[in-house]
C-alpha cells in the first residue's frame, strides 16, 4: 500500500551538506529511507519558498514581509485537498492561536504560508485548519499523531529554534527525532498509510540553493535520487497524492513520487 497521507517538516537555512553534517538524526533518516543530492529551492528569502511549497508559485513575493502585506488569491495546496473531500492541516509551533497573522517570539509568520492565502474561503479554512501544534507531551499535533487522524496533507512549522534559523542544527535534529519517535509509533506510520517529508526552504547562499529533502516512507528504502527537484516537485506530488492537478507552476516539475515509491 501507497502512503495516503503525507507530514511535510520544513526546517530552515542550510545547505543539504550541512543538513547532513550536522544533523545526525536526520542524516540516519536519509540513508534509512531516502534523500535527493539535487533539489533546489526556488529562491531567496524565506517566503517565497513556503508559497512555493503550499501554492506552485512565488506568487511575485521577493520579501518576508506579514500577510497584511501579501494578499494572494486563489487556492493553496491545502485549500486543494479540503475541495476534494480530503483533510489538511498546518502545525505551527509557538503560534498563540488559530491562522495567527503576526510573528510573536519564536512563531515566524512567514514561515505559515497559509496565512497568506486571502480569499474568504481560503482565510476560513486557515482559521479552522491552522493550528498551534504543541509540544511533544499534549497539543494537536501529538493528539493526532496519537489517535491515527493525521490529515491527508500535513505541514509541520517548527519555531525559530528548532527550525535551526536561531539555533544550531543539533537543536533541530533533536526536536525532529523527538517528533518522529511519536509518529513512528502512531497508526498512520504502523498501518503504512503515512510518508513525512523533510525539506529546507533555502540554503544559507553558499550551496546555489541546493538543500536536502528527506523521504521517510514505508516503501521507500536506502534511495538517493539525483533527480532535478525543486520544491514545486513537493507540491506537484502533494497534487497527486489527493488525485488533483497540480498548482500552478508545480505542474511542469518532476514530481517525487516515483524515485521515492510514494
Amino acid at each position: 500500500m501507497l502512503p495516503t497521507k503525507v507530514l511535510v517538516i520544513v526546517e530552515e537555512n542550510h545547505t543539504a551538506t550541512a543538513a547532513l553534517n550536522g544533523m545526525p538524526y536526520l542524516a540516519r533518516l536519509a540513508r534509512t529511507y531516502g534523500r535527493t543530492t539535487k533539489y533546489h529551492a526556488i529562491t531567496h528569502p524565506s517566503l517565497p519558498n513556503y508559497l512555493a511549497i503550499a501554492g506552485g508559485s512565488t506568487f511575485g513575493v521577493k520579501n518576508d514581509s506579514d500577510p497584511s502585506s501579501h494578499h494572494i488569491t486563489g487556492s493553496s495546496i491545502f485549500d486543494q485537498a479540503l475541495a476534494s473531500g480530503r483533510t489538511a492541516t498546518v502545525y505551527a509551533e509557538g503560534m498563540q492561536a488559530a491562522c495567527a497573522l503576526t510573528s510573536h517570539h519564536r512563531y515566524a509568520v512567514r514561515h505559515n504560508p497559509w496565512t497568506y492565502f486571502s480569499d474568504p474561503g481560503a482565510r476560513a479554512n486557515c482559521r479552522a485548519h491552522d493550528v498551534p501544534a504543541g509540544t511533544t507531551a499534549s497539543g494537536a499535533l501529538r493528539s493526532d499523531i496519537r489517535a491515527g487522524t493525521l490529515p491527508t496533507v500535513g505541514m509541520v512549522i517548527p519555531d525559530l529554534c528548532h527550525d535551526a534559523h536561531d539555533c544550531s542544527l543539533a537543536t533541530a535534529d533533536g526536536w525532529l527525532g523527538s517528533w518522529m519517535a511519536a509518529i513512528q509509533k502512531g497508526p498512520d506510520w504502523t498501518s503504512g498509510r503515512l510518508a513525512v517529508i523533510v525539506t529546507f526552504d533555502e540554503d544559507d547562499r553558499t550551496g546555489g540553493n541546493t538543500v536536502l529533502t528527506t523521504v521517510v516512507a514505508p516503501h521507500t528504502h536506502a534511495i538517493v535520487s539525483a533527480g532535478a527537484y525543486t520544491h514545486y516537485s513537493l507540491t506537484r506530488y502533494l497534487s497527486a497524492l489527493i488525485h488533483q492537478p497540480p498548482l500552478r507552476r508545480a505542474a511542469t516539475a518532476t514530481s517525487l513520487r516515483p524515485a521515492f515509491h510514494l
